[in-house]
């Protein structure tokens, strides 16, 4: 059994690294604008049980760009931003979340997975204080570093929330 978890507080803005139930450390998030849910298209965070899935982006640099999952060949900077206003910056490393609660956040029109909800890294001018992704759990470029080298593949993670659903 993976000794190490991960814990993401909605309400808090948190996320947490747990080893056997006793946190490592914590980092600031900014999760969706729109609150937790879990439909397709809701741009809402899910809630629930997840595994880490997928690993993406070892040794790329801090600020990478990725589009589809995959490195651009662009770095991030507030230049680029201007150049691409309305782009949804995925930055540095991405962990793909797959939802492990059939009819909740896997499966049908609710799968995590294939909504590509991921923790990700985010460029540092993020207001980390307020929710404001598309769905996904948004962290600093450093943290999100610390957390991948941190954990593996099959990874659990679970994302609460006390608030009422939206999606």
């Amino acid at each position: 059994m993976n000794p190490r978890s991960i814990e993401v507080d909605l309400d808090r803005q948190i996320l947490t690294l747990l080893e056997n139930g006793e946190a490592l450390q914590t980092f600031p998030v900014s999760t969706a604008a729109n609150g937790a849910g879990e439909l397709m298209d809701s741009e809402c965070t899910p809630r629930g049980g997840h595994v880490i899935d997928e690993k993406i982006g070892a040794g790329c640099a801090a600020d990478t760009v990725f589009v589809g999952r995959r490195p651009t060949g662009e770095i991030y900077s507030r230049e680029l931003r201007e150049q691409h206003p309305g782009r949804d910056w995925i930055v540095t490393r991405i962990l793909w979340l797959a939802g492990t609660e059939p009819g909740r956040n896997a499966g049908a029109d609710v799968d995590s997975k294939a909504r590509y909800i991921y923790i990700h890294g985010t460029p540092d001018d993020t207001d980390m204080t307020v929710p404001g992704s598309r769905g996904c759990v948004r962290m600093r470029n450093t943290d999100i570093i610390t957390l991948f080298d941190r954990i593996d593949p099959g990874t659990p993670v679970a994302i609460v929330s006390s608030g009422e659903s939206k999606g």
